[in-house]
This record gives C-alpha cells, sequence and structure tokens, in this order.
C-alpha cells in the first residue's frame, strides 16, 4: 500500500506540475472579437437563457471532443442559439476547454445584448448566432495581427507565400484535417534562419470552402503585412499565421513537414539533456513530498473515521471524482446561480452556502460551495464525495456532478422541490399536509435509505446526523437521506469506533457517542428513533422539554407507553386520518430506538421489517436514554453558524466545535 501511495503521488505531482509549467507558459490569450460589427439590442429571457446553455454545452463539450464541436439549443426559431467552438489543431482535450472557457466567459462580456457574436484567442475560435451559420464560408470581417520585426530581404514574402500555399494544400487536399503547421528553411544553407506556419479552417467546411477562405486571407498579405517578419491574418471561417519561432505544439500528423535531422543536432541534444534535468529534479521532489504527505497520512488515518487503506482502495486519490463524477465547468455555475448571487442561496451551514441552479438541459440543481474559510468544510466535502458519489439507493439524496476550479470545490446535487421534513414537520400550516399515510411512508423510507448505508452498501456507513432537516423530498415526496459530512465508513467486520471530536446535533446524538465518542450503527438506529418519535408527535425533541410537558419527549413518550396512553403522543392534526395499530407500533419501535444501551436497540434491518408486519410480537422496550442537550433552544444544534433559512436543507451540517 505504501508503495502504491508513492506512485499515486507522483504521477499525480508529475501531472500538476506538467499542467502548471502548461497553463503558465502557454495561455490563451485575446485576440478580438466582431463586436463593433453588430448593434446592441433587446434580448428576449428565452434567448439569453438558451444562449448561457450553449455556452455551458460548448465549455463542458470542449474537454472530451477532438477540439471541434457545435450545437443549437431551442431549434429554428426566433429564440434558437446556435453555437460553436473550434480549438487550434495543435490543442486538445483540457487545454481547449481552458480556452474555449475562457472564450464563453468573456464573450458576453466583449459582446453584451449580442445576437451573434464571434471571439479569437490564440488558441481557439468561440461563435454564436441567432441564424445557422454551420457550414457557411464566412470571411468578414477579418483581422490582421502584426508583428515588430521587419524583414531585410524583400524575397522573404514570396517565399513565405509558397510555404502558406503548400500549407494550405495539405490542409485542404492531402490530410483535409483543414489545418496543418511547418517549419520552414529561408534558404537551402545549413545555417538558414527558420520560419514557422500555421493555417487553420473551421471544421463544419467543407475543403473547397476551406481552401477559398485561406487563399482569401493569404491575398491580404502583400497589402497589410508584407513588410513584417511575423503576421496572421483572420475571418470567422479560417486563420493563417506565419513568425519566425516555433509558436504551435508539435503533433502526431504528416501535415507537417519534418525538420532535417543534420540541422538540428545539437539544439536537440540541449532539448533532451534540459528534459531529463527537469524529469530528475521533478521526480526527485515528488519524491520527498510524498514520504512527507504519506507519514503525515499514517499520523492521521486512524485519529476518526475510515482507515487509510479503506479510503484509498475507496476513492483511488483525488482523481477519481473526474471519474466517477461528471466534471461541471465553473463557468456554468457562475451562471447558472448568477455568480453566486444571494438570490440563488438556499441556505448555509458547517460545509458553506448551497445555491439553487440549472442544468443545460433545465434540471434543477441545488449547488453546495466549500466555505473557503471552512476547515471541517474541507473535511465533509471529502466525505460527501467519498460516499455520496459510491452509493446510490431511491432513499439517498443523488450527486450529480463537482467542480474543482480556480480554487472553488463545489457539489452539484439534484434538487429537492418540497424542500426538507423539518421544513413540512416543524411549520404549523405545512404540517396539516403531512397525513398519517405520508408521515408512515416517510418513516419506511428513511430506514429502507439507513439499512442500506448499514449492510446493503459495499461499506458499512454510519451516517452521525440523522435528523429532520437532513431529510430531503421529492416531488413526490419520496424521503432522501441527505448530508454525509459527518459521515464514516466501517471495514468488514468492525462494530465501532472511536472519536476524541464529536459531531452531530443535540437532541440526536445516542449518549454513547455524546459522553464517550463511541458510535456505531447503533448511533444512526438512535438517531432514527428520535426523529420517528418526531414524527408521530410533530415536534422537535430539542425543543419538546421547553414545552408545557416539562421533560423530553423520550421521557414523555416513556410514560406514556406505561400508562397505556401512547396514542396522546399522536399529532392532533392526524385524528382523523392516523390507523391506530400502526401509530402504536411506530411508537413502540421508536422506543426500542432510543433504549439507553446501544445492545439493547435493534438493527435497521429488524425495524425495516417491523415496520412491515402486522401480526410481528415486538420485544418490551428499556427506560430509555436521557436527552443531550434537552435545555438548549429549539432546534439548536452544536453549530452556531448553521441557518434555517434553506429552501432545500441538503447543506445543514453541525459540528461540535473541536
Amino acid at each position: 500500500m505504501a508503495k502504491k501511495l508513492i506512485l499515486i503521488s507522483i504521477l499525480k505531482f508529475l501531472t500538476f506540475m506538467t499542467l502548471f509549467t502548461k497553463s503558465n507558459t502557454q495561455s490563451p490569450n485575446y485576440v478580438g472579437d466582431d463586436c463593433h460589427n453588430s448593434k446592441e439590442q433587446s434580448l428576449t429571457k428565452t434567448y439569453k437563457s438558451n444562449l448561457n446553455k450553449v455556452l455551458s454545452w460548448l465549455s463542458s463539450d470542449a474537454l472530451t471532443s477532438k477540439g471541434y464541436n457545435h450545437t443549437n439549443i431551442g431549434g429554428n426559431t426566433v429564440d434558437g442559439v446556435y453555437g460553436l467552438y473550434d480549438c487550434r489543431g495543435d490543442v486538445t482535450g483540457s487545454f481547449c476547454q481552458f480556452c474555449v472557457s475562457t472564450a464563453a466567459s468573456d464573450i458576453l462580456q466583449h459582446c453584451p445584448n449580442r445576437a451573434s457574436a464571434v471571439i479569437w484567442y490564440n488558441f481557439c475560435i468561440l461563435r454564436y448566432s441567432n441564424h445557422d451559420f454551420f457550414g457557411n464560408l464566412t470571411i468578414t470581417p477579418s483581422w490582421q495581427i502584426l508583428g515588430s520585426k521587419n524583414i531585410t530581404k524583400p524575397q522573404e514574402l514570396e517565399k513565405a507565400e509558397d510555404n502558406m500555399q503548400s500549407l494550405i494544400r495539405e490542409a485542404t487536399l492531402v490530410t483535409h484535417n483543414l489545418y496543418a503547421m511547418g517549419e520552414f528553411n529561408l534558404s537551402n544553407s545549413p545555417s538558414s534562419q527558420k520560419r514557422y506556419g500555421l493555417v487553420q479552417c473551421s471544421r463544419d467546411l467543407s475543403d473547397n470552402q476551406c481552401s477559398q477562405c485561406l487563399e482569401d486571407m493569404l491575398d491580404k498579405v502583400p497589402k497589410c503585412c508584407g513588410t513584417k517578419i511575423g503576421w496572421q491574418v483572420l475571418a470567422p471561417s479560417c486563420l493563417i499565421k506565419y513568425d519566425d519561432y516555433m509558436f504551435f505544439q508539435l503533433i502526431s500528423q504528416t501535415s507537417a513537414p519534418l525538420p532535417n535531422p543534420a540541422d538540428q543536432g545539437g539544439s536537440s541534444k540541449s532539448i533532451t539533456l534540459i528534459i531529463i534535468t527537469i524529469v530528475i529534479v521533478l521526480v526527485a521532489l515528488a519524491l520527498i513530498s510524498c514520504c512527507i504527505y504519506f507519514i503525515w497520512r499514517r499520523y492521521q488515518s486512524n485519529k476518526d473515521g475510515l482507515p487509510l487503506e479503506s479510503l484509498d482502495d475507496l476513492i483511488q486519490g483525488e482523481d477519481s471524482l473526474h471519474g466517477d463524477l461528471p466534471t461541471i465547468p465553473l463557468i456554468w455555475i457562475r451562471q447558472s446561480t448568477n455568480n453566486f448571487s444571494e438570490l440563488c442561496q438556499l441556505g448555509e451551514g458547517g460545509f458553506g452556502p448551497v445555491y439553487k441552479g440549472n442544468l443545460v438541459d433545465g434540471t434543477e440543481v441545488a449547488i453546495k460551495r466549500l466555505s473557503k474559510t471552512s476547515c471541517q468544510g474541507l473535511e465533509e466535502f471529502k466525505n460527501e464525495v467519498i460516499f455520496i458519489a459510491k452509493l446510490q439507493h431511491r432513499n439517498l439524496v443523488r450527486l450529480l456532478g463537482c467542480c474543482i476550479e480556480e480554487n472553488e470545490k463545489l457539489l452539484v446535487y439534484e434538487y429537492m422541490s418540497n424542500s426538507s421534513l423539518s421544513f413540512h414537520l416543524f411549520n404549523e400550516e405545512k404540517r396539516n399536509h403531512l397525513d398519517w399515510k405520508l408521515r408512515f411512508s416517510i418513516v419506511n423510507g428513511i430506514a429502507k435509505g439507513l439499512l442500506y448505508l448499514h449492510e446493503d452498501s459495499r461499506l458499512r456507513v454510519i451516517h452521525r446526523d440523522l435528523k429532520a432537516s437532513n431529510v430531503l423530498l421529492d416531488q413526490e415526496m419520496n424521503p432522501k437521506i441527505s448530508d454525509f459530512g459527518l459521515a464514516r465508513a466501517f471495514e468488514k467486520g468492525q462494530s465501532e469506533e472511536n472519536t476524541a471530536r464529536i459531531m452531530g446535533t443535540y437532541g440526536y446524538m445516542s449518549p454513547e457517542y455524546a459522553m464517550e465518542g463511541l458510535y456505531s450503527v447503533k448511533s444512526d438506529v438512535f438517531s432514527f428513533g428520535v426523529l420517528l418519535l418526531e414524527i408521530i408527535c410533530g415536534k422537535r425533541n430539542s425543543g419538546f422539554y421547553l414545552a408545557d410537558h416539562g421533560q423530553t419527549l423520550l421521557i414523555y413518550s416513556w410514560r406514556l407507553w406505561c400508562e397505556g396512553k401512547c396514542l396522546e403522543l399522536l399529532d392532533p392534526i392526524l385524528e382523523k386520518t392516523y390507523i391506530a395499530n400502526e401509530v402504536m407500533k411506530c411508537i413502540h419501535i421508536g422506543l426500542l430506538c432510543v433504549q439507553e444501551d446501544a445492545i439493547d436497540r435493534p438493527n435497521m434491518s429488524n425495524v425495516v421489517v417491523m415496520l412491515a408486519s402486522d401480526t410481528m410480537t415486538l420485544p418490551n422496550p428499556n427506560h430509555p436514554a436521557f436527552s443531550v442537550g434537552r435545555r438548549v433552544r429549539e432546534d439548536e444544534s452544536t453549530s452556531k453558524a448553521s441557518k434555517d433559512i434553506s429552501g432545500n436543507e441538503i447543506t445543514m451540517s453541525n459540528i461540535l466545535p473541536r
């Protein structure tokens, strides 16, 4: 395992250094746009929405495609939007996406309120319009960019035109790639100066259209650029570029004329030596870094929760985020949340704020944003990814994607239109809609979700923060357990764990966890029992003591049970809808779950069976545990920072100060 960790760390470090060096030496530079050729106009709300979806789609697609693609959203209607991106032939993958995402972000700033626009960067072009331009040749407007050096020999212009003509033929007649690049000698002398050229067309054109566009651009060179060594001429459909340095990246293609090895002997050896030196230095740094990291991880691994080996097996390093989850571009999230506007914010907890947004297809989502100042939030972020990304069940909230860009860490969830259980259960008006049939269905769904976590998932997962605000309700009022920020996993055969950091919510924590730091599946069973009794009576356990009863919900329920008056616990709203034997059964199960001794509490598998059976004889419950934090204010948790204003309380995590 140690060797495996070191190897992963080395690969990750080298990958990071490569991307860091690349992104710092070759970042997309703005070249120009055609906004001055179009007028600002009042765009409809639908057109703006379709435009944002097109730009988001282009940004996302650029990572997986071969450097070019186009799309249309809204069809051939007044509000339909057509969009296209095309990266330079030597730029692909994440760097292409970097350029396209930058262009998509900037085009609305450079060209506000335009029905059509084009923006150029040195590595890509991005276009959109309210008219279908796919496959149409567009050579106006055109731009020229000149270098600062003047030519010293008049014949260089003629030589340059001949060389560019050869690239045009190669791009359109030989490879049909619609782009080509190459290196040229100004003369036949071994010491001849080098020149470099590139031609490229938008890849929605035909060979003939591409040739026509490039020829037209080349015809402009003598008039605009003939006295300069470096120049670039471009239009929406094509570009040509010529200079005295290698501005493109060498790629595997037959289109680039191969340089003479004899001309490059000394430089090749120097470059090889430099590369070897850099690799040796990077490997040495990587080994030192990963050794330090490994020692630190070994020290931290068993302090709380899942052991290091199990964690590595589960997530295979941070890179697995992209393998298990779709990566959603930050530009889309910014657009979808109006740049994290307060108007889109649903709530905030220990993890950080949560926002409402939309996917490209219009699907509503909830977006968790890791607070940059929250250390505990980082731990919760890792847990959310580790568990929810790996676990799938109809009664668990679904994680749709993630984003790790520009120091932002975001998780995108399905949006629960009916908010949380607490939003309905503890509201006098909304509780009227929760009849007994619906409440009993919610109880069963929560129980099945916990059973999956405890016994049917890959690992035995302990939620550690089950409560009404962490149970979300979908459009059909089906319950889904959320917020796995405090969750921990057990290996096979492991039954309990101890921690010095007590994290959870007052009123739901089992006594052995609150007092001794011991948690197990029986800790979740206790929380489920509290929640079950809350669902029956419609009151919070944490605020029950302050009511007229003068005692905790657990003790009050126990006394009613012992006196044979357990139906008095029932929420008065349920008088016309309740089924007596089901209510009594649920109170009985709730009291079994909150027994003081964890050994006496049933497993969730037994709970699910008991809920489904009408004939099963249940054991008598023992005295319930005391209620931790019974004198705190209503719904007070161990976190002073959480606020309960969320329409989708997916972010609510309550943490005891460490």
